[in-house]
C-alpha cells in the first residue's frame, strides 16, 4: 500500500498493541478541546493519521492514511482484534478444504449495514466482483489474482462489456445463500486470510455505490464497521461516530473518532502538545529526538522508502544512468542525519521483517544485495557510479539536461529529495530540480506517469514477499515506473499459480533479482513507524502495515 503521509522505517514483524491518550471533545478541524469522560464509553477521540484522502472507496483506496479510515468504517470477512491478530470479521467460521482451494465463509447471525439495511453474502460477491471489473480502474484488483477466473476478467478490454460480464460469469465466487460466501483458488495461497481483511476487499453496497458521488455526502456513505461517518468538512476533519448497528457494540471504544486532516508535520506536532489531538502521525524529523519521553513511540513496519524513475521519459530509460545515480545516494547519511527514525538503509526492494511462510526465515536474509551500503562501501560506489555516467554519455553530468524530483510536500520527503539532489550535484556533477505538490495532486501526477523521478514508498499489504513484487507487473495499478519486463512478469504469475513453497521462494528471489539488474526503482530505507500518543490512551493498536485502529482505545486518565 503506498506510503505517502508518513516518511518511516521498518524494524521487524510484529503486530502492537500500543497505549496512549487522553479524551477531548474536540470539533475536529476546529480544534476545540474538552474532556468528555473516560474509561470505554462518552469520550471523543480527535487524531491525524493523514491529509485529506484522494478518495475513501475501499476499491479505490491505495493509501496507508486512507486504509486507516476504512479500518473503522467498514469490515471485511476478516479484521482485526484488540491484540492485532487477524480473526473472524464478518464470518463467524471458515471452512478451508483439505487441498486449501477452496474457501467457505459463513456468515454471522443479523449482519447489518449502517442505514440498518441486512447485509449478505451476496454483498460481497458484488464488491469482490467491482474490484476485479476493469471499468472500476481499481489500482488493487490484482489482489484476487489467486482466484479461479479473476485473470480473464482482468485482462478483458475494459470498453467490451459483453466479454467483462462473460469473464465475470465465470469467476469463482457465490453466495450459495445470504449467509455463506464461497471461494475456489488457483493454488494454495497462504496469504488468503490477510487478504479478507485488507480494505480493498471490503463489501460495498450496489444501491449506494451506483451514485459516483457516494462517498462525498456522509448521508449516502454506507458502511459495515463500527464507526460511520457524520461529517466530512474537505482539508479539514473526517468525523465519525460509533455506528449503531455494528455486529459487536461492546468493543468499540470512542462515541466518536474525529480524523484530522493536516498536511503539515509542524502543526501536527503543536496539535499534540495543545492536547487538540491525542494520536499524531508524522512529526517534523528533526523534533523526534525531543519527543522522546515525551509521547514518541516507534514500531516496526514493513515497508520501503524508494525513488521512481518514469520509464516513458527518455532519459530515465538509460539503464546506466539509473545505476549511476542509485549508487551515488548515501543511503547511511539519510537514515543517520536526516529522516532520524530508525531506519535501516536498503539494499534490495522487500524489506527485513517480511518471512518465507517455508522456513520462518527472513525473506530478505537470503536475498541478493542490488549493490553495498555499508558506510565503507560508499566511495567505492560513487567511483563506480561516475564510471557508469560517462558510460551512459555524460562524463561528470556533461550534456545532462537538469533532471526532475518530485515529491509530495506533506511529511518530510522535502529533505530527503535535498539530500539526493546534493549527493546527486557534489559526487556527481548532476544536477536536479525539486518539484513539490500537494498529496492528492501527487498521487495522480504519479500514476499518470507525469514525472521525471519521484518519490514513493511501498507497505505490505500482507506478510509475504508477493505483496512488494507483485506491484511491478507489466500494467498493474500500481506499477507507477510504468516498466515492463516478461521474464519478470512470467515469474510472478508462476508465484501466484504455485502452492510449492520452495518454488514460490525461488521464483520471487529471482524476480527480485531481475528489478535489481534493470533499477527502475532506487530504494532508501526500510521504514519504521515513528508516532506520538498520549499516555493515558489505552488499548491502540499499531500493526506492520501500518494501520492504526482506534475502536478499542479507552482514556485511563
Amino acid at each position: 500500500m503506498k506510503k505517502g503521509f508518513f516518511s518511516k522505517t521498518l524494524v521487524a514483524l510484529l503486530v502492537l498493541s500500543l497505549v496512549a491518550g487522553l479524551a477531548l471533545t474536540g470539533c475536529g478541524g476546529d480544534k476545540e478541546k474538552a474532556d468528555k469522560g473516560k474509561g470505554n464509553k462518552d469520550f471523543e477521540l480527535n487524531v491525524i493519521v493523514g491529509p485529506e484522502p484522494k478518495t475513501i472507496d475501499p476499491a479505490l483506496n491505495t493509501t496507508v492514511d486512507g486504509g486507516i479510515m476504512l479500518n473503522h468504517l467498514f469490515e471485511g470477512l476478516m479484521t482485526y482484534d484488540a491484540k492485532g491478530k487477524i480473526v473472524n470479521g464478518v464470518a463467524e467460521k471458515v471452512d478451508i478444504s483439505e487441498d486449501e482451494l477452496t474457501y467457505t465463509f459463513h456468515f454471522r447471525d443479523g449482519l447489518k449495514w449502517s442505514d440498518g439495511k441486512p447485509l449478505t453474502a451476496k454483498d460481497f460477491v458484488f464488491s469482490w466482483k467491482r474490484l476485479l471489473d476493469p471499468r472500476t480502474a481499481a489500482d488493487y484488483s490484482y489482489m484476487l489474482e489467486a482466484i479461479k477466473g479473476a485473470s480473464e476478467v482482468m485482462e478483458a478490454d475494459p470498453k467490451n462489456a459483453s466479454a467483462i460480464e462473460a469473464a465475470l460469469n465465470n469467476l469463482a465466487i457465490s453466495a450459495p445463500d445470504d449467509k455463506t460466501f464461497k471461494v475456489e483458488l488457483i493454488a494454495k495461497t497462504p496469504y488468503f486470510k490477510d487478504i479478507c481483511a485488507f480494505p480493498a476487499t471490503f463489501p460495498v453496497r450496489e444501491d449506494i455505490v451506483s451514485d459516483k458521488n457516494w462517498t462525498q455526502d456522509p448521508k449516502k456513505y454506507i458502511g459495515n464497521g463500527p464507526y460511520k461517518m457524520t461529517e466530512w468538512k474537505h482539508q479539514a476533519v473526517i468525523k465519525t461516530v460509533k455506528n449503531k448497528n455494528y455486529r459487536d457494540q461492546k468493543v468499540i471504544g470512542p462515541a466518536k473518532i474525529n480524523f484530522n486532516l493536516v498536511e503539515d508535520a509542524n502543526a501536527n506536532l503543536a496539535a499534540f502538545k495543545n492536547n487538540e489531538d491525542l494520536f499524531v502521525d508524522d512529526i517534523p524529523n528533526q523534533e523526534l529526538k525531543s519527543m522522546e519521553g515525551q509521547g514518541l513511540k516507534i514500531a516496526p513496519q514493513l515497508g520501503t522508502y524508494f525513488l521512481c524513475l518514469n520509464q516513458n521519459d527518455p532519459l530515465m530509460k538509460n539503464k546506466k544512468l539509473r545505476e549511476a545515480l542509485s549508487l551515488a545516494i548515501d543511503r547511511n547519511y539519510i537514515v543517520e542525519k536526516v529522516s532520524l527514525g530508525g531506519e535501516t538503509p536498503a539494499d534490495n526492494f522487500v524489506p527485513v521483517g517480511v518471512k518465507s511462510e517455508k522456513d520462518g526465515v527472513e525473506f530478505h536474509k537470503n536475498a541478493k544485495a542490488w549493490y553495498s551500503v555499508k558506510k565503507s562501501d560508499y566511495k567505492k560506489n560513487v567511483k563506480k557510479a561516475k564510471k557508469l555516467l560517462a558510460e551512459a554519455g555524460y562524463p561528470d553530468g556533461k550534456g545532462l539536461k537538469t533532471l526532475e524530483i518530485s515529491f509530495n510536500t506533506n511529511g518530510n520527503h522535502q529533505p530527503i529529495a535535498e539530500a539526493v539532489q546534493n549527493m546527486w550535484k557534489t559526487e556527481l556533477g548532476v544536477n536536479a530540480q525539486l518539484s513539490g505538490q500537494e498529496w492528492n495532486v501527487f498521487i495522480q501526477t504519479r500514476k499518470n506517469a507525469d514525472y521525471q523521478i519521484a518519490r514513493h514508498g511501498w507497505i505490505a499489504d500482507y506478510n509475504d514477499p508477493i505483496s512488494f513484487l507483485d506491484m511491478w507487473v507489466t500494467g498493474t495499478g500500481n506499477n507507477d515506473a510504468k516498466w515492463s519486463n516478461a521474464e519478470y512478469d512470467k515469474l510472478i504469475k508462476n508465484v501466484k499459480a504455485t502452492g510449492d513453497p520452495e518454488k514460490r521462494f525461488a521464483d520471487m528471489y529471482k524476480a527480485q533479482e531481475i528489478l535489481g539488474e534493470d533499477l527502475p526503482i532506487i530504494p532508501i530505507y526500510f521504514y519504521s513507524d515513528p508516532y506520538l500518543i498520549s499516555p493515558d490512551l489505552k488499548g491502540v493498536v499499531v500493526t506492520p502495515l501500518g494501520f492504526k485502529i482506534f475502536t478499542f482505545a479507552s482514556l485511563e486518565k
